[in-house]
């Protein structure tokens, strides 16, 4: 069973702010288009929030944003009171592709970051109880290429995790799993999320993927890409799929996004 963090666990996370943020890009012709306009947006400490919204709303520049990868045109970011202007090990990000190095056990793939930050040695144990906690002891000397998807993607969560971010940054990690693998890997984000309190933010095409994992599901426009809604979801956990207010909510975030796409 998952339940929201208690207050003991939401130490682990951080409050995170989007203050008006706009951004636009150059095309390969030079035009010039806007991804993303005006959008502000609140996450508590501890929540798990999904991002919801068509193909090229911004969803993923506003991930980049907050993990440091993308500068605002205007507006700010800010992660408790401090803003965000460069990368930083605590804010993780998790993509679609686990991106593991191939020539690296499951081990030394989760190793990266402490040996990155210079404290290898401080944190052995600390490897041995994330591979643990995501399920992975018996493959800790694998290579990525004995590992099926959903393990790949376990190990990618754990380097993320090892960090310790106050908020982890989730850009549609279980896309490419099949559905009954997909489904597993929503159960272990979420008993990962229950475990350490991290706050995170989902992007996902997935609408029963948002309404099973989040706290509330921030509704996206198409390019430019605003804030529609933000819609909590108030449902008991662990979640059923095919119970009426679940399937309620599902049938109104579709129409919501199918009128959000006539409307420009």
């Amino acid at each position: 069973m998952v339940s929201s963090p208690s207050p003991q666990q939401v130490a682990e996370g951080s409050a995170l702010r989007v203050n008006g943020v706009s951004k636009r890009f150059v095309s390969p012709d030079r035009s010039e288009f806007t991804a993303l306009d005006n959008v502000s947006l609140s996450v508590k400490a501890g929540e798990l929030v999904s991002l919801v919204g068509p193909s090229g709303c911004g969803k993923s520049t506003l991930l980049r944003m907050i993990a440091g990868l993308e500068t605002p045109d205007s507006g700010e970011l800010l992660v408790g009171s401090e803003q965000i202007t460069k990368p930083c090990a605590s804010r993780g990000l998790v993509f679609q592709d686990p991106n593991l190095f191939p020539w690296l056990t499951v081990r030394k793939n989760v190793q990266v970051g402490p040996t990155a930050r210079g404290v290898k040695g401080e944190t052995k144990q600390e490897v041995e109880d994330f591979i643990r906690l995501v399920g992975l002891e018996n493959f800790a000397d694998a290579f990525p290429h004995h590992l099926s998807g959903g393990m790949a993607q376990r190990v990618a969560l754990a380097r993320a995790l090892i960090n310790h971010p106050q908020i982890l940054l989730l850009d549609e990690p279980l896309g490419a799993l099949d559905a009954f693998t997909r489904m597993r890997m929503q159960d272990e984000v979420l008993r990962l999320w229950q475990a350490r309190g991290t706050t995170m933010v989902f992007v996902t095409h997935d609408i029963d993927e948002a309404i099973y994992m989040s706290t509330r599901i921030v509704i996206m426009t198409p390019r430019p890409g605003r804030i529609e809604e933000i819609i909590p979801v108030e449902l008991e956990r662990p979640r059923d799929r095919s119970s009426q207010e679940f399937l309620e909510l599902r049938g109104r975030i579709l129409k919501m996004l199918h009128f959000a796409g006539d409307q420009h």
